[in-house]
């Protein structure tokens, strides 16, 4: 695998192998904490590989033995101390920016969780469209703990990830939780041995850049788009999603060859 040379090495690692693409967060010292360097850096990173067709699909993982232990709580705690317009302005929201981002991505993201998710770091988790974790990796909403709520959506999107009990019971206690009972919480969809995440991550990442991307696109943001709505309106999502692809190149070949029995031949248009 390749470093891409357009990006820095730290606190952020971009590497492009085939149509998939890697994140690593470079920050091992700090636990891969996300200040405002490294959330900069991921913004920057998804910007660009959204314009790259040659990618159609991302996979986002940490270095070390964290995937992210969240916020960078020492970086952040003088805005704290200023007050809340500052807290928010310099904190809450380029997280709550970033996640945003991973949620409503063009193109998969996969988290493969390597370790320690805490707080924002199980937030991109949250965000994130599929994920799977090492057996090692462990979760926590812990911001309760040192006195404050999830400010990087944590507080949206974990209930629709796991359920409003669940979740607000893991956002009250901020107890620590494995691999195993996230996945059958719904927050990770698979959970294998450490040494497999990688490859079971690049496996499902090439799965999914085998399908046309166009209807890639169009399912993630129906999925995104309806996932608030009522059934009316998510049915109306569906249907203006359906309808933009049926024009495409590989939509009618797709029915084509499936009619004709053989393999498609998808190009992205």
């Amino acid at each position: 695998m390749q470093q891409d040379p357009t990006h820095g090495p730290e606190p952020l690692r971009v590497a492009v192998n085939g149509s998939v693409a890697v994140l690593t967060l470079t920050r091992p010292e700090a636990l891969n904490a996300l200040n405002s360097e490294l959330i900069g850096r991921l913004m920057v990173a998804l910007d660009a590989l959204e314009l790259d067709a040659e990618v159609r699909a991302i996979i986002l993982t940490g270095s070390g033995r964290a995937f992210s232990a969240g916020a960078d709580i020492k970086g952040f705690l003088p805005h704290m101390r200023t007050g809340s317009r500052a807290a928010v302005a310099h904190f809450l929201r380029p997280g709550q920016r970033l996640t945003a981002r991973v949620d409503a991505y063009p193109k998969p993201i996969i988290a493969a969780v390597n370790g320690l998710a805490f707080g924002g770091g199980c937030e991109l988790v949250e965000a994130t469209h599929i994920a799977v974790a090492a057996a090692s990796a462990v979760f926590s909403k812990a911001e309760i703990n040192i006195g404050i709520i999830p400010t990087f959506g944590g507080t949206q999107r974990l209930p629709r990830n796991i359920g409003r009990k669940a979740a607000t019971e893991l956002i009250l206690t901020g107890r620590r939780f494995g691999a195993e009972e996230a996945r059958r919480l719904g927050l990770v969809n698979r959970v294998m041995a450490d040494e497999a995440l990688m490859p079971t991550a690049f496996g499902l990442a090439r799965e999914i850049a085998s399908k046309p991307p166009l209807t890639v696109t169009a399912a993630l943001s129906a999925i995104h788009r309806g996932q608030d709505a009522a059934i009316d309106g998510g049915l109306a999502i569906e249907e203006a999603s359906f309808a933009a692809i049926v024009p495409t190149r590989d939509a009618v070949e797709g029915v084509a060859a499936f009619v004709e029995k053989r393999a498609p031949h998808f190009i992205g248009r």
